[in-house]
């Protein structure tokens, strides 16, 4: 039976994107890597025959160029930093999460459930629909951990089979009737979805169309990551947690129940993907219905953004607005001839730009420092303290001194005569050692 303590892949990845030492020249190198990988992505859409300046201009378009376009690209940061926070978490504590994909689709399902199965009035049943999301998700995700537990399956192996698994169990419940499928209207052909989430069951915004909307769902996604920066940076359960991802075993020898904490952070992580699937399931930025394609890659992409912002919460929030705008703006290279496509293949240059510099420069540096040779060593010959008895003093014996060899060869320097008064003494003292 394996015990819970770390996942070794999640541990390997925190140490790797620790810059460390000369974070100055991780800094540098970041800022090259992005110029390449941005002028790569024009050269590909060049390539592809598209125009650059055109594609350029199309994405600004459709995702900064109005409040309207910025309301979209808002839109689709709520969830990405709600996955971006959890994914930190778990890897924060060396449990490497890959299963927010289908922790999304979980998170839906339990809410879409809750919402479509109680009849509770007011703003009660969008907090029941949250809640469940939350719930399920989160338990969904600690299956992995239990599973690490009784049987040493690995997590991030075990995260990402389960995300085909909760594909499955959406097509099934949007296909059958008495489960989650939509209700027939007369004759019509049922369509594999639920039916839309009661109104109070909505997520609510700020302001109108055409001007600038802000949903709930990112108030509440700024509000967790704010508080998980927090409490992971100010408080005694984060400190473990850090102490858990770096080295556990110094952990469990400082009392800290590393099973335990890594289980949880791992729930944690999965129930945050389950919120961002109640968001996708009651904000404007979906049909409001439970589908199997919901999830939009919403769980892979809030993943590239923790890895993008190094685990830390704070720097997730304008990573998951630069991906927001990447996402908002990517319908409208169609316009252009551009295939959509390449935006994942923008966001994917993007992704290893800020994830490559720490990685090789830490890489380079330890390899520099086992080219280096061992400096050596002179060892030093000890000598024992000598008292010396001040001349003419009978009452005080003078200490032997230890003989040290002479090791440049010269002859030894001639006795003082000063000292014939200690003669005596001495030899009457290496008279009672013998």
């Amino acid at each position: 039976m394996a015990t819970l303590g770390i996942d070794g892949t999640g541990q390997r990845l925190l140490r790797r994107l620790n810059p460390g030492p000369g974070g100055w020249q991780v800094g540098l190198a970041t800022v090259a890597t992005v110029g390449v990988a941005l002028g790569l992505s024009a050269l590909l859409i060049a390539v592809t025959g598209g125009s650059p300046t055109a594609s350029t201009k199309a994405l600004y378009q459709g995702s900064m160029a109005t409040p309207a376009a910025w309301s979209t690209s808002l839109l689709y940061v709520a969830p990405l930093l709600l996955v971006a926070v959890g994914a930190c978490v778990s890897a924060r504590s060396g449990f490497f999460n890959i299963g927010q994909e289908g922790q999304v689709l979980i998170g839906a399902l339990a809410g879409a459930w809750v919402g479509l199965r109680l009849a509770v009035p007011g703003p009660l049943l969008l907090v029941l629909v949250l809640l469940a999301s939350v719930v399920g998700a989160g338990v969904w995700a600690g299956l992995s951990a239990l599973m690490y537990r009784f049987r040493g399956v690995n997590v991030v192996v075990s995260t990402m089979l389960m995300t085909f698994l909760a594909q499955q169990l959406i097509s099934f419940a949007v296909n059958t009737p008495w489960l989650l499928q939509e209700s027939r209207l007369g004759r019509g052909t049922l369509s594999p979805q639920s039916n839309p989430v009661p109104e109070n069951a909505r997520l609510a915004s700020l302001g109108e169309y055409p001007n600038l909307q802000i949903n709930g769902g990112l108030v509440l996604a700024v509000v967790v990551a704010v508080v998980l920066a927090l409490v992971m940076a100010r408080t005694r359960w984060g400190f473990r947690l850090k102490m858990v991802g770096l080295n556990p075993a110094a952990a469990r020898h400082a009392g800290v129940r590393v099973g335990a904490l890594g289980g949880i952070a791992l729930a944690i992580s999965g129930a945050l993907a389950g919120l961002a699937g109640a968001l996708l399931l009651t904000s404007p930025v979906g049909t409001n219905r439970l589908q199997p394609g919901m999830s939009l890659n919403i769980g892979w992409d809030g993943l590239l953004v923790a890895l993008v912002a190094r685990n830390n919460p704070l720097l997730a929030i304008p990573v998951a607005v630069l991906f927001g705008v990447l996402r908002a703006g990517g319908s409208f290279l169609a316009a252009t001839g551009v295939p959509s496509f390449l935006v994942d293949v923008v966001k994917a240059l993007l992704v290893l730009a800020f994830v490559a510099p720490p990685v090789v420069i830490g890489m380079l540096r330890r390899r520099r420092l086992a080219d280096q040779p061992a400096t050596p060593t002179t060892p030093t010959t000890p000598t024992a303290a000598v008292a010396s008895p001040e001349p003419g003093d009978p009452s005080v014996p003078a200490t032997p001194t230890a003989s040290v060899p002479n090791p440049r060869g010269t002859a030894p320097e001639p006795a003082d005569p000063g000292d014939a008064g200690t003669a005596g003494t001495k030899d009457a003292m290496e008279g009672r050692l013998a």
